[in-house]
């Protein structure tokens, strides 16, 4: 473990280093805008470009990162974050902050692959779990910083802004000086939606779904925090709450799908977070005390991030292990479609009907797609517990994460085949 830990501790400290920053922004921007009186569809739009930037990058991230390599990609595509962030307080309009907010998704999609592929590089077939295990924990453990760090300085101060600039600037440091040698980006096509879909066409769906609610949660969780009378604090901590949960329950909840049948534990999972959404709604009209909605949070984020990873090992449960990378990154197209779309749905219903609306809109989603579950239950036999592949938490940042994915085939790693 140390061996391993050892070996990626540079890109880990980076990867880190950025989510935090990114983290820091995700949450610094939407409060700037709904303190400054912006409508919360136009509050939507610009979160919701982030997503969309999140997709094209991964789509076309690694064709920059083969034509210029590695470490210059890593450099330029943290050196364009780095002055967005400071060009947000100097651009301080919706249309400006979409624009900034797509480029920034591209960037990050690309940072991310390129940290991602690197991790696979120092990556043995029979360590890759283990480093994904560790970067996951990295992963959320800078997400929850970045989101209790807006707590340091006002509001309308600038120095988040800067933070987040100075944050993406130091993660370049522990890449660009590794000696780690730069891997060969292998070309991943990916699967199509539609022969995804028809491979599992509740993978498919539940991606969409679940980028869909998490990014809606991300995205406008603030601005209904906010509505509900929250603090700066307050806010960040009902924030964080959702990726505490996560780190907390994806693993055991995953544990006890790969023991039943996926689509029975997927239909409780979901039954729990539309429970804990109805009890949101409820908990806002009945003004009920903060750490009420901190427990709501838990509950979602225990669940909602859940939903994903269970998606994928039901994709792979129908696919030969030749086709996991693929159907990875087919889903992480559907999921970053659903998570395009997502905040600007959930602000529009804020808009019309109030903060109620925004677990509204994360219930009706997953009701929806736990009706298709049922469905799908009746159209297909399921497959036996024996032949499950387990389901492991994974990020949604780029596809080059399906390449650590130890579910995956081992001759995906290009060593592989020299050795």
């Amino acid at each position: 473990m140390f061996k391993t830990l050892a070996s990626v501790a540079a890109i880990l400290l980076g990867a880190a280093i950025m989510m935090t920053g990114n983290s820091l922004l995700n949450l610094t921007l939407p409060l700037k805008l709904d303190a400054a009186d912006f409508a919360p569809e136009a509050i939507g739009l610009v979160m919701a470009a982030y997503f969309a930037g999140l997709w094209i990058g991964s789509i076309y991230g690694r064709r920059l990162i083969g034509g210029v390599g590695h470490i210059r990609a890593f450099a330029g595509f943290a050196g364009i974050i780095g002055a967005v962030a400071l060009a947000y307080p100097m651009l301080f309009n919706a249309v400006s902050w979409g624009i900034l907010r797509f480029l920034a998704g591209f960037c990050v999609a690309g940072v991310f692959t390129v940290m991602e592929s690197w991790l696979n590089e120092r990556s043995e077939n029979e360590t890759r779990g283990q480093v994904l295990s560790i970067y996951m924990i990295v992963m959320y453990a800078a997400g929850i910083s970045g989101q209790l760090m807006v707590n340091l300085w006002d509001l309308q101060a600038l120095e988040g802004f800067i933070m987040a600039a100075l944050l993406t600037s130091l993660s370049i440091v522990p890449v660009v000086l590794t000696r780690v040698e730069a891997p060969r980006l292998e070309r991943i096509e990916p699967m199509t939606l539609r022969e995804l879909y028809l491979a599992s066409p509740l993978a498919v769906v539940g991606a969409a779904g679940a980028g869909a609610v998490m990014s809606s949660y991300y995205g406008m969780g603030p601005v209904f925090a906010s509505g509900a009378g929250f603090s700066v604090f307050e806010i960040s901590v009902f924030m964080a709450s959702v990726i505490f949960g996560g780190m907390m329950f994806q693993w055991p909840i995953g544990r006890i799908s790969d023991r039943f049948d996926r689509r029975k534990v997927l239909l409780g999972v979901l039954a729990v977070v539309i429970a804990a959404c109805a009890a949101g709604a409820a908990a806002v009209l009945q003004g009920l005390p903060f750490w009420a909605f901190v427990v709501i949070g838990l509950i979602l984020g225990g669940g909602m991030t859940t939903v994903y990873p269970i998606c994928i090992a039901q994709a792979f449960d129908y696919l030969p292990r030749a086709r996991y990378v693929a159907a990875s990154s087919g889903l992480i197209m559907a999921y970053a479609v659903g998570a395009t779309f997502g905040p600007i749905v959930s602000a529009f219903g804020m808009g019309r009907l109030g903060p109620p609306a925004f677990f509204g809109f994360i219930g009706a989603v997953l009701a929806a797609f736990a009706v298709f579950v049922v469905f799908r239950m009746t159209a297909r036999a399921s497959v036996p517990l024996a032949r499950q592949e387990p389901v492991i938490p994974v990020t949604r940042m780029s596809p080059a994460v399906a390449e650590l994915d130890p579910r995956a085939e081992p001759a995906q790693d290009p060593r592989a085949q020299e050795r």
